[in-house]
């Protein structure tokens, strides 16, 4: 019997990992091994999921994979990991796969017909997490005058942006579509949403409203969709393309000292945001006084910050962010921004 696996797509900043949290923290018995693929230096997906305090998942059950979008190395580190899980004594229940803000499913999906792997492994599902509130606002939609609206208001769209053709690329692909952050919209704001989702995916896609990506573990998984054998039929932006192109984006990573003061530091995130464009900051910080760590999620204008777990007790506190947008970042200027915040040792590694 073949091992489910469930791909987990989504654009910076959706709440992918937060519902990996909930679904994990809510297995039910499942043995669940966890692939992340982080876009940037820092291993931030990883030490959020790490730092929420469930039982039943081992170090080993929660691998990253680091060196590039998921959908672009599927031979040098995909295939490789997915077969490390496979020989285990006791493999797992379920596989859940976490790509990058970046990745683009149908890539990674066609994997699953390696020789290697196809006999033992299928994509039981590709579930789409969704900013509602983002796509309410035209970004990464394809509604014109919402979109230049959006553009009116916000540096990061006066230019026509590579970013709408990856988001409708993970809508395509989608068997289940989470509207995220469903809370922040009204009810008819949230039925534009879905309206806009049903014309970007082309096809009859379940859509579910959820909250910090809160749902029962048994809608997402167990799909049974083999999306493997049904791939070729859901069309993308990039058919006919052998891979696809990063160089429009980059990342940095900016160390800090302790932040004294949240606020301040949020501020100081919108701020560099504001003026420099850029699309995802995520992290933590050390907080004097405080026994947890910070945590910093930042899309877009939209700047969260909380405290989730406690310090190790050998644990080095460090504050570290990492920075995301398209290329062309002044790295110069932004850290010189952070220093406005008294930060005048922030340096980019």
């Amino acid at each position: 019997m073949k091992i489910p696996a469930t791909v987990i797509t989504g654009f910076l900043g959706a709440g992918k990992t937060t519902l990996i949290r909930h679904l994990l923290e809510n297995a039910e018995g499942r043995r669940i091994a966890l692939i992340i693929n982080e876009f940037g230096d820092l291993g931030v997906d990883r030490d959020i999921v790490d730092g929420c305090g469930f039982e039943g998942c081992d170090d080993g059950d929660v691998v990253e994979l680091a060196n590039g979008c998921i959908c672009c190395t599927v031979a040098d580190d995909f295939l490789p990991t997915m077969e490390m899980l496979l020989d285990r004594d006791v493999p797992p229940d379920h596989i859940l796969i976490e790509t990058s803000g970046l990745a683009l499913p149908k890539p990674l999906v066609r994997a699953f017909n390696w020789p290697e792997i196809r006999s033992r492994v299928t994509v039981d599902g590709v579930v789409a997490v969704v900013d509602a509130p983002a796509v309410a606002c035209g970004q990464f939609a394809n509604d014109p005058e919402a979109v230049q609206n959006q553009r009116s208001n916000d540096e990061m769209l006066d230019h026509h942006s590579p970013l709408e053709e990856v988001f409708e690329d993970q809508l395509l692909a989608a068997d289940l579509v989470l509207l995220n952050k469903s809370d922040q919209v009204d009810a008819k704001t949230l039925q534009k949403v879905r309206q806009l989702i049903d014309k970007e995916c082309g096809r009859a896609v379940k859509q579910v409203a959820t909250v910090n990506g809160q749902i029962h573990v048994d809608v997402l998984l167990g799909i049974s969709a083999g999306v493997e054998d049904d791939i070729e039929n859901r069309k993308s932006h990039h058919d006919g393309e052998d891979d696809h192109d990063h160089d429009d984006f980059e990342s940095f990573t900016v160390n800090l000292i302790d932040v004294d003061d949240p606020k301040e530091l949020e501020a100081c995130i919108l701020k560099t945001v504001s003026n420099h464009g850029i699309l995802r900051v995520k992290g933590f910080a050390n907080v004097p006084g405080k026994p947890s760590r910070l945590v910093v999620q930042g899309v877009g204008p939209r700047i969260e910050t909380y405290f989730d777990r406690p310090w190790g007790t050998h644990e080095n506190r460090i504050s570290r962010l990492v920075v995301i947008g398209e290329t062309g970042l002044d790295r110069t200027a932004i850290i010189s921004t952070l220093g406005g915040l008294g930060l005048h040792n922030a340096a980019a590694e």
